[in-house]
Protein backbone atom coordinates (compact mmCIF):
# COMPACT_ATOMS: atom_id res chain seq x y z
CA UNK A 1 0.00 0.00 0.00
CA UNK A 2 1.51 3.32 -1.23
CA UNK A 3 1.61 6.19 1.51
CA UNK A 4 -0.36 9.83 0.55
CA UNK A 5 2.92 11.28 -0.12
CA UNK A 6 3.95 8.46 -2.80
CA UNK A 7 0.60 8.71 -4.30
CA UNK A 8 1.11 12.43 -4.85
CA UNK A 9 4.46 12.69 -6.37
CA UNK A 10 3.34 10.25 -8.77
CA UNK A 11 0.47 12.22 -9.56
CA UNK A 12 3.50 15.43 -10.00
CA UNK A 13 5.37 12.67 -12.13
CA UNK A 14 7.87 11.84 -9.75
CA UNK A 15 7.91 8.12 -11.08
CA UNK A 16 10.44 6.82 -8.91
CA UNK A 17 10.84 7.90 -5.33
CA UNK A 18 14.24 7.18 -3.54
CA UNK A 19 14.42 5.54 -0.15
CA UNK A 20 17.26 7.58 1.92
CA UNK A 21 20.11 5.10 3.78
CA UNK A 22 20.46 5.82 7.90
CA UNK A 23 23.95 7.51 7.24
CA UNK A 24 22.47 9.79 4.12
CA UNK A 25 19.78 10.74 6.99
CA UNK A 26 22.54 11.81 9.01
CA UNK A 27 25.21 13.32 6.85
CA UNK A 28 21.65 15.80 6.25
CA UNK A 29 20.95 16.35 9.66
CA UNK A 30 24.17 17.33 9.91
CA UNK A 31 24.12 19.66 7.03
CA UNK A 32 21.51 21.36 8.78
CA UNK A 33 23.02 21.49 12.04
CA UNK A 34 25.96 22.98 10.15
CA UNK A 35 24.56 25.66 8.07
CA UNK A 36 21.62 26.98 11.33
CA UNK A 37 24.96 27.50 12.99
CA UNK A 38 27.04 29.20 9.61
CA UNK A 39 23.54 31.38 9.36
CA UNK A 40 23.35 32.23 13.66
CA UNK A 41 27.03 32.94 13.71
CA UNK A 42 26.43 35.44 10.86
CA UNK A 43 23.38 36.49 12.45
CA UNK A 44 25.58 37.80 15.60
CA UNK A 45 28.09 39.64 14.24
CA UNK A 46 25.56 41.59 11.86
CA UNK A 47 23.58 42.24 14.81
CA UNK A 48 26.50 43.92 16.64
CA UNK A 49 26.85 46.12 13.34
CA UNK A 50 23.54 47.29 12.77
CA UNK A 51 23.20 47.97 16.98
CA UNK A 52 26.22 50.18 16.23
CA UNK A 53 24.83 51.76 13.29
CA UNK A 54 21.40 52.74 14.99
CA UNK A 55 23.48 54.12 17.58
CA UNK A 56 25.28 56.62 15.35
CA UNK A 57 21.72 57.30 13.94
CA UNK A 58 23.12 55.58 10.53
CA UNK A 59 20.09 54.43 8.98
CA UNK A 60 21.48 54.13 5.48
CA UNK A 61 24.08 51.76 6.93
CA UNK A 62 21.54 49.80 9.22
CA UNK A 63 19.46 49.00 6.17
CA UNK A 64 22.48 47.84 3.92
CA UNK A 65 23.72 45.59 6.69
CA UNK A 66 19.75 44.71 7.20
CA UNK A 67 20.13 44.04 3.23
CA UNK A 68 23.44 41.97 3.74
CA UNK A 69 21.74 39.51 6.64
CA UNK A 70 18.51 38.52 4.25
CA UNK A 71 21.34 38.13 1.36
CA UNK A 72 24.03 35.82 3.67
CA UNK A 73 21.18 34.36 5.08
CA UNK A 74 19.21 32.98 1.35
CA UNK A 75 22.88 32.21 -0.03
CA UNK A 76 23.62 30.16 3.16
CA UNK A 77 20.34 28.16 2.84
CA UNK A 78 20.95 27.96 -1.49
CA UNK A 79 24.36 26.45 -0.22
CA UNK A 80 22.50 24.23 2.13
CA UNK A 81 20.39 22.68 -0.44
CA UNK A 82 22.96 21.90 -3.04
CA UNK A 83 24.82 20.29 -0.55
CA UNK A 84 21.64 18.25 0.53
CA UNK A 85 20.75 17.17 -3.20
CA UNK A 86 24.22 15.91 -3.50
CA UNK A 87 23.53 13.60 -0.41
CA UNK A 88 20.20 12.73 -1.69
CA UNK A 89 21.50 11.81 -5.67
CA UNK A 90 24.18 9.33 -3.60
CA UNK A 91 20.63 7.53 -2.93
CA UNK A 92 19.85 7.40 -6.10
CA UNK A 93 22.51 5.55 -7.38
Amino acid sequence: MKSAYERAMERFGQEKITKLSDEQKQKLAELDKFYQAKIAERELLLKAQKEKAAQENDPEAYYQIDAQLVSERQRLQEELEEKKEEVRKGAAR
